[in-house]
């Protein structure tokens, strides 16, 4: 069975998607990234800034993440799928693990090979084929995170991934020295 991107979705009856956030809320810096799962360029951004993002600024109080998540293609929104199936105990170790093996699991142009790719981190994250495939069928969840996703992206005007609003100003993808140089600036203003 195909998942829910690639069938007609019914419309979302009462179900919210959230936004999956780290660090403390109080955090005198607010990141909002929004980023594909299925983008090289967010990936690149995963391997060789985010990990020292999260031990420098996240864990230590001083910025609190939210990740927006883009939907380009089926693939992404399986991901997206598969990543929340695990709910907030999983959702960033999946999350992780579908960055760090983008190239493997998204790489096949055989639709139903991807999702064999994507249970396989599942699994390796600690969850359920069931469950694995009551997500990536939930039609009613794929179609209220697109509308979530293509409200917030318009509303935000974004054009591309990974963008990110570090205290509501817009930046583009950057290497960690840009982004620890924007983030010591506005720790600097407090």
């Amino acid at each position: 069975m195909t998942p829910a991107l690639a069938q007609e979705a019914a419309p979302a009856a009462g179900t919210e998607p959230k936004d999956y956030t780290l660090g403390s809320p109080d955090a005198p810096i607010k990141i909002v990234e929004y980023a594909s799962f299925t983008c090289p360029h967010c990936a690149r951004f995963h391997k060789e800034a985010y990990g020292r993002l999260k031990s420098e600024y996240i864990e230590t109080g001083k910025v609190h993440f939210t990740m927006r998540e883009v939907y380009f293609d089926r693939y992404g929104l399986w991901a997206a799928l598969i990543a929340r199936c695990g709910g907030d105990m999983k959702y960033f170790g999946i999350h992780d693990m579908l960055y760090s093996q983008q190239k493997e699991w998204a790489g096949s142009e055989d639709p139903m090979q991807v999702v064999e790719n994507l249970k396989t981190i599942g699994r390796a994250a600690g969850l359920e084929d069931a469950a694995m495939d009551a997500c990536l069928n939930d039609k009613a969840s794929a179609e209220a995170l697109i509308k979530r996703f293509q409200t917030n992206f318009e509303a935000d005007g974004v054009k591309g991934t990974p963008t990110f609003f570090i205290n509501g100003t817009e930046y583009s993808n950057m290497t960690y020295a840009e982004l620890k140089a924007i983030l010591d600036a506005e720790l600097a203003k407090l």
